[in-house]
């Protein structure tokens, strides 16, 4: 059975900006070997980090869009997944909506806020290093 994973925006980022990153090749993996989750909230939020006018001179902007629809194509979306608040950063509880909603296995991220919370009610959370060592 395939695993259910949720990663997190950061993740996303890096692979977009370098695909052979650690990061890069962790969403790969995902893809390749899971089920990506995704919700709107979390959709959104790529889209706005993604086109941040920081991230432009790394990013052309005409990949953000095609690389916006491959993301929703390829992931399970969790439609309205009820409210947590358990991060310290409440901007991130989006991420733990998803993955305990869509039933995930882990999630993948490189954000302390997150991993601090590792595991959270069963769900690993894991650095996208720590992921690509899993067996």
């Amino acid at each position: 059975m395939r695993q259910r994973i949720v990663v997190d925006t950061n993740v996303y980022v890096s692979r977009l900006i370098r695909a052979q990153s650690t990061p890069g090749r962790a969403v790969g993996r995902a893809w390749s070997e899971a089920i990506t989750l995704v919700s709107t909230a979390t959709l959104e939020e790529l889209r706005r980090v993604l086109r941040h006018p920081k991230l432009a001179r790394y990013i052309q902007p005409g990949k953000i869009d095609p690389y916006l629809v491959q993301i929703a194509e390829i992931s399970l979306h969790i439609s309205n997944p009820p409210s947590i608040r358990a991060c310290r950063d409440p901007r991130d509880d989006k991420f733990l909506e998803v993955a305990v909603h869509g039933r995930a296995d882990g999630i993948v991220t490189g954000n302390r806020d997150l991993l601090e919370l590792a595991p959270f009610r069963g769900i690993a959370i894991l650095t996208p290093a720590a992921y690509l060592e899993l067996k």
